[in-house]
This record gives C-alpha cells, structure tokens and sequence, in this order.
C-alpha cells in the first residue's frame, strides 16, 4: 500500500517532493520535542493547495493516516508522526500572496515565517503581532495549529485574534474556505474552532491574518530583581495599576545564566530574576507608562532598572530571552520545556512550590516565562544518560502540571497538547467533556485519519456512543480497524 501511495504522490509533487529513504525520513522523526520521535512512513513535499488536496485524497482513500508539519519548531510533539503515515511538510509553501495596507491585511502561504510576515508588511508601516520566540523560523500554519502567543500576545493576543480567513483541505482532501477575511463572519466559529485544533481538523493551505500599525513609540525596560517573587510583586503591581505593558517576561538566576553562557546577553551580574518590560504606542502614553513603570519596580525592589535607548539596545535586552529555550543546553544535557497556566494572582505560590518540588527531586528547574499572562515555561533539567534520570524528570515535570490544574490554571498556554500531555486531559476535564471534543473532532474527521493520536488519552472512535468502555469495539477486536 505505501509503495503504491509513494509512486502516486511522486506523481502529484515530483520525485523531489516525496522523501521515502529510511535515513532521510529521520529527519522529520521530531518535531521541536525530541523525547518522542517516530520516522514517518512517507515525507511529501507539496508546493500548492491543489497538491495538498490531493496528497490528503489519496490518503484518505487508502485508509492512510496523515499529519502536517510546519517548521517543526513545536514543542508537544503535535507533528510527531506515524511509522504507518504520511507526514505533509508545508515548508516549501512560503509565498506572500499579498498585502492589502487598506485593509490591513496578508494572504500567506502556511510555510511562511511570522518574521517574513512583519518584513513584508514593514514598508507599509505595519507588522504581523504574534512573535512566538522562535518567530525566525517558526511558520504561520503551525502558529494557526497550536493557537501560538508569544512575548507581545499580553497586549496583542494570539493567533486566533490574528486570522480572519482560512483555506483548508479537509480530511476528506476537499478545498475550503473558513471565515471570510473580516473576522465577522455569521453563524458556527468554525475559524476558531480550527485555529488550535493541532492539526486534527484538516490542513491551512492559505491564510488571512491581520497586520497592526507600528507604533509610534516603543520603549523596553530591563529591571534586576533578588527573588522572582520580588519580580512577580511587580508584575502584580503594573498590571493592578491598569497599564497593559506589550510584554512582561520573567527569567530566573538559572535561566540567566544559560542565556550569558550563550549569548552574553550582559544581564545585571548576581540578579535573581530579570523583568522585560516592553510599553509600547502614542509617545506621550509611553513616556507616562515608563515613568509610572519604574516607580513600581523601585517599589517592589528593584536593584537595576535598564531602559534600552535605541533598537540595537532593544533588541540586546530581548536577545537573552528569546534564546533561554536553546541556551539550556549550555547548561544540562537534557531537559523538557514545560507550558502551564496559572492567575497573575497564583505566580507567587507556583513559582515557590515549583522551587521546593525541584529541591525535592533534586532537579534544577529554570523559569522563563510570560509574567503578564502567567503563562509559565519551566525548564526541567536532567541527564538522559539513565531512565531514572528520564524518568524522574518527567514525573516533576508532571506534578508542575498538577499545581498549575490546582491553581485554576491550565496545563497548557501556547505549545498544545499534542502527543506529550495528552495523558493529562482527564485530571483538566471530565469524561463528559472530552466526549463533546471528540464529537466536534468527529464531525470534521470522520474516519480518524487527520494527526491521530494527539491531544486525547484515548479517542473514541466517530461514530461510538459516548460512555464507560467495558471491552474493546468490536470492530478493534474482529482486527478490521485499528484504534489510534
């Protein structure tokens, strides 16, 4: 079946556009999260939507699963593929079809960079607001695929406050068309639904986002801290006085010394935590907003206040927190990059309990994270060279998991669920309300073919009446399907 599915799709997307070589399909075995890894069963390579439509009617007439895959930037393992599949790689679909100034619009292809959005839309005096830290590389669709943020997204939202309009191939390998390109469409959310779906509900082939008018001024502020606690007073402080910074992020003494041992990003020497703080708009509110700014972290103990005084300086204070993902690895030879929510109002008692669940491990754990949102990015530090090692790294990295649930949070804010925390959606929701996300699932993707296996523990299969199971289907049992 798949060697026949490989001469079909060379067909559809040229010899070098099918990548069937056991070596070179290592490659995509993962995505940004290397703990899962899976060689595809197949690569292919589209350059158009019309291709794309017809890699997933193939596909779906033979009964063969699918995933897409972006950059492959990720980090829940949501591109992770199937030995028995085909991975979609939509890297080489990166046009700008266009930009519209009027309306303040793009049309991009979904292999485009969020940077390559910004770039094209700068001459125009405007940018494309979703800037995940990997936004170099990262491509829109799988922004549109895990619902993406970023530092900016406190002020600016996320991805699905960016997208007006989506064209889609759907499990079936039909072309379609989700929103109009307003925002304002009538009747069923079907563009939001969508957008943060991981990839189960279909393939963005085209999509609309809206651009944002650069603002008139900008100003970025370093503030030096002796505990994160004392940073997180801050937060607190700034948000309760009703100013909405563009960014507040928060790293720890141990994420700083992994970015200086990167990058020499020259943060204050012997600082316990840094606070970004990034205002952004009409001069006049900036230059008030800075002001009332530094007050409040004067207030709450700041020991250094930076304030960058042109882009180059700008760019210098973010460059430390844009790489404090990969700079760990300066650090530790393994580690996993974790993605909790929890209240403004909840950081102190998280960040404390995470440092006394570390201490009890003894497992360091670095925090970045976006403190304005409280979307928290522990790095949980260990070396992989024994399963205890690996072992006991995941079971912190679980139970940071738990106190986020504990404190109203969620166990994700921007990475998804994917492969890696699927396990965890029974301790966030109840059996009746995975049943209602697996009806809408079921509606889109009747046959079970688009990205099995993600985001839930144990997917029904459409079409099952929702309940306890007390056996296997029959259908799983007569060996006719397999249940992903």
């Amino acid at each position: 079946m798949m060697d026949t599915l490989a001469q079909r799709l060379g067909e559809i997307c040229g010899p070098d556009g099918v990548v069937s070589d056991p070596l070179e399909l290592r490659t995509y075995e993962c995505d940004g999260l290397t703990s899962h890894r899976c060689s595809p069963g197949l690569v292919v390579l589209p350059q158009t939507a019309g291709q794309v439509a017809e890699i997933v009617t193939e596909c779906a007439a033979a009964g063969v699963p699918f995933v897409a895959r972006g950059s492959g930037t990720g980090l829940s393992g949501g591109a992770l593929p199937r030995a028995d599949g085909v991975l979609v790689v939509t890297s080489r679909m990166r046009k700008i079809i266009s930009i519209d100034p009027a309306s303040r619009r793009a049309i991009v292809e979904p292999g485009v960079t969020n940077l390559a959005v910004s770039k094209a839309a700068e001459p125009f005096g405007l940018f494309y607001a979703p800037d995940p830290s990997s936004q170099v590389i990262c491509s829109v669709g799988g922004n549109v695929a895990e619902n993406s943020g970023g530092a900016h997204c406190l002020k600016h939202g996320f991805t699905v406050h960016h997208v007006t309009g989506l064209q889609i191939v759907t499990p079936a390998g039909q072309l379609t068309w989700l929103g109009d390109g307003t925002g304002g469409s009538a009747g069923y959310d079907l563009l939001g639904a969508f957008t943060g779906s991981e990839g189960t509900l279909g393939i963005a082939t085209k999509i609309i986002v809206k651009l944002t008018r650069i603002p008139q001024a900008v100003t970025t502020l370093l503030a030096a801290f002796e505990t994160t606690g004392h940073g997180g007073a801050a937060v607190s402080a700034i948000i309760g006085s009703g100013i909405l910074p563009g960014a507040i992020e928060m790293m720890d003494a141990l994420a700083i010394e992994a970015a200086e041992a990167a990058v020499a990003c020259q943060y204050p020497a012997g600082a316990g935590a840094v606070l970004i703080v990034e205002l952004d708009g009409p001069e006049a509110d900036v230059e008030r907003e800075t002001a009332a700014v530094r007050a409040l972290c004067e207030q709450a103990g700041a020991t250094e206040i930076r304030a960058a005084r042109d882009a180059a300086e700008r760019v210098a204070i973010w460059k430390g927190r844009r790489s404090a993902f990969a700079a760990v690895g300066r650090i530790s030879p393994a580690y996993i990059v974790q993605d909790g929510v929890v209240p403004r109002t909840a950081l102190p008692k998280v960040l404390d309990r995470i440092a006394e669940l570390s201490a009890e491990a003894g497992i360091r754990v670095a925090n970045v994270f976006h403190a304005g949102d409280g979307n928290l990015h522990p790095l949980v530090l260990f070396d992989d060279a024994t399963p205890e090692a690996c072992e006991a790294a995941e079971v912190l990295s679980g139970a940071i998991l738990d106190l986020c649930i504990e404190h109203g949070g969620s166990i994700t804010g921007e990475h998804g669920v994917g492969a890696d925390k699927s396990r965890y959606m029974p301790r966030m929701f109840g059996a009746d309300d995975l049943a209602t996300m697996q009806l809408l699932r079921c509606a889109f993707d009747p046959a079970g073919l688009c990205n099995p296996g993600k985001i839930f523990p144990t997917p029904r299969l459409c079409g099952e009446v929702p309940g306890i199971r007390r056996a296997p289907h029959p259908l799983v049992a007569a060996g006719e399907i397999e249940q992903f």
